[in-house]
C-alpha cells in the first residue's frame, strides 16, 4: 500500500491516528515488502500479526501463509480488515488487545511466526504476553521504536541493558536489522524506529524461569547499588559471588546473561535443580501380566526395553484447564516435548498410588490434593513399554517444579489440548497421548465422569 491509499483507508474507516495509542502507519511499500521477508514465512507456516492497521505488511503475507491471524487493538481497524481480506481463506481478525490476547490458543497452529509492528505505547507488553515462556512461535520480527530494540539486544555493561533486555534474551537471540525513519510512517513520528528479527534460544541451560525473572526485578531496582544488597539472605552472597567468580561489589548491569542465569542456579533451593533423572534408580521389572519378575537400574530397563510400571496424574484447576508440562532438554526421553502434569516412574516395591502422590509432591509440589484413578494402559511401544496407571487430581494453588526435569508448564482447557494434539501429535510424547486417550474414553463412557471441576 502507497501512502495515499493508507490514508485514503483511515479515512474510509473513521480513523484519526491516536498519538495516546501509538498509532504510526507504515507508508513506505517497500519497507514493508522487506520487514515481510525477513520473517521467512512459507506456505506451510501460520503468522500471527499484532497492530496490522490498515493492512500494509498483512498483504505481503496473504495467499502466501497457511494461516495468518490478526490481533488488532483499533475495532474500526479490524472491521476494515474483515471487510478487505473477506475473500481469501486462512485470515482471521480478532479485535483484541495484543497484550492482553490469550495466546494459548496459538499453539495448536503451529508452525508459527510472529510479526508486529508494534504500538510505541504498549510494545514491551506485548512482547512480555506474547513471546514469553511458554510461547508457541519459532520466529519474531518486530518494529519498535529504536531506543526499545537497542534494549532489547542491550549486553551487560551498556546503559541500554537491563530488565527488559534479560527478559527477552533469555528465551531469544536478538538481532537488530535496520532503522526505520520517521518519514516512512504516518503520522510522522519524532524518533527513529528500528526492525529486529529474533531467534528461539536452543542451548539447554536449566534454569528456574521464574526465579531469575525475580532475581533481575531485585538487582536492577536500583541498578547502581551492589547487588549484595538486593538478592535474598540466603545463600549468603559472598558464597555466589565465589562460587561464580565473582566481585563482592558486582552491580547487576556488569553481569552478562550466563552469569544471571548460573545466579538463578545458585539461589534455586529446589533438591532436583541439578538432577534431570538418575541411571542408578530401581525399578521393578514386570511381565505380561504386570507382575514383578526382578529389579533392574533405570538404565538397563530402558536400554533393553523391558517392561515396567508408571504412573501419569493429569492436574486440573477450578476452571476445568489442565496443567502440561513441557520436559528439559535434558530429560533422556522425549526432551522438549509437551507431557502430562506429572509423569514418573514406580521405584521398586512402590505401589500406583503411592507413586502418583510421590511424583506430585516431587514435579509439582502438590501435597494434600485428592487423586483419583481413571485410566490404565498395558505396556506397548507407544508407553515405552510401561504399564501405565492414569490419575486425575484437583489443584488452584501455585506449582513448583524442578528445571532439570521440567522447561515450563501451561494451563490449558480440554478442548484447546485436543485440537492441538490432533494438528501437531508430535509435540508431544507419546505416553501422555495415549494416557489423553485413555480419559477421554473414560469420560465419555462412564455417566457423570469429566475433567474434575471446583467451584
Amino acid at each position: 500500500m502507497t501512502g495515499r491509499e493508507i490514508r485514503e483507508a483511515l479515512e474510509g474507516a473513521g480513523v484519526l491516528p491516536s498519538k495516546q495509542l501509538g498509532q504510526s502507519f507504515l507508508i513506505d511499500p517497500n519497507m514493508a515488502r522487506w520487514i515481510v521477508s525477513q520473517l521467512d514465512a512459507g506456505p506451510d507456516d501460520a503468522v500471527v500479526e499484532v497492530g496490522p492497521g490498515t493492512g500494509a505488511l498483512t498483504e505481503h503475507l496473504v495467499g502466501h501463509v497457511r494461516r495468518l491471524i490478526l490481533i488488532e487493538f483499533d475495532e474500526r481497524l479490524a472491521v476494515y480488515l474483515r471487510e478487505r481480506f473477506r475473500n481469501f481463506s486462512g485470515v482471521e481478525v480478532h479485535h483484541a488487545d495484543g497484550a492482553r490476547f490469550d495466546p494459548r490458543s496459538l499453539f495448536k497452529h503451529r508452525p508459527l511466526k510472529f510479526l508486529g509492528n508494534l504500538p510505541y505505547s504498549s510494545g514491551g507488553a506485548i512482547l512480555k504476553n506474547m513471546l514469553g515462556r511458554p510461547n508457541p512461535f519459532e520466529r519474531a520480527v518486530v518494529m519498535l521504536q529504536k531506543e526499545v530494540i537497542d534494549r532489547l539486544a542491550a549486553t551487560c555493561e551498556s546503559d541500554a541493558y537491563g530488565i527488559l533486555s534479560l527478559r527477552v534474551q533469555v528465551d531469544w537471540q536478538v538481532e537488530p536489522l535496520r532503522t526505520v525513519p520517521p518519514d516512512a510512517f504516518h503520522p510522522r513520528p519524532t524518533i527513529d524506529s528500528a526492525v529486529a528479527v529474533l531467534r528461539p534460544r536452543v542451548d539447554a541451560a536449566a534454569f528456574d524461569a521464574r526465579l531469575f525473572d525475580e532475581l533481575i526485578r531485585r538487582g536492577f531496582s536500583q541498578r547502581r547499588k551492589q547487588l549484595k544488597k538486593q538478592l535474598p539472605p540466603q545463600p549468603l552472597w559472598g558464597a555466589v559471588a565465589e562460587r561464580l567468580g565473582l566481585a563482592l561489589t558486582t552491580r547487576a548491569e556488569e553481569l552478562s546473561l550466563a552469569q544471571w542465569i548460573e545466579l538463578t542456579r545458585a539461589y534455586d533451593p529446589h533438591p532436583l535443580k541439578d538432577c534431570p533423572q538418575r541411571d542408578e534408580e530401581l525399578f521393578d521389572v514386570v511381565d505380561e501380566a504386570d507382575q514383578v519378575i526382578r529389579q533392574a537400574s533405570r538404565a538397563e530397563v530402558h536400554r533393553q526395553g523391558l517392561r515396567h510400571r508408571a504412573v501419569h496424574v493429569l492436574v486440573f484447576n477450578k476452571r476445568g484447564e489442565v496443567l502440561l508440562q513441557q520436559r528439559s532438554a535434558l530429560k533422556d526421553v522425549h526432551p522438549g516435548l509437551w507431557d502430562s502434569s506429572v509423569s514418573g516412574h514406580l521405584d521398586a516395591g512402590e505401589d500406583y498410588p503411592e507413586a502418583a502422590v510421590r511424583e506430585l509432591a516431587e514435579e509439582m509440589g502438590i501435597s494434600g490434593a485428592e487423586v483419583t484413578e481413571a485410566a490404565r494402559l498395558t505396556a506397548c511401544e507407544e508407553t515405552g513399554w510401561e504399564y501405565v496407571r492414569a490419575y486425575q487430581a484437583l489443584h488452584d494453588g501455585r506449582v513448583e517444579y524442578p528445571c532439570a526435569e521440567i522447561r515450563t508448564v501451561l494451563w490449558l482447557p480440554p478442548a484447546e489440548v485436543d485440537a492441538w494434539l490432533a494438528a501437531k501429535p508430535d509435540d508431544f510424547a507419546s505416553g501422555f497421548r495415549a494416557c489423553w486417550a485413555a480419559l477421554r474414553t473414560h469420560w465419555e463412557s462412564h455417566a457423570g465422569a469429566h475433567a474434575p471441576q471446583g467451584g
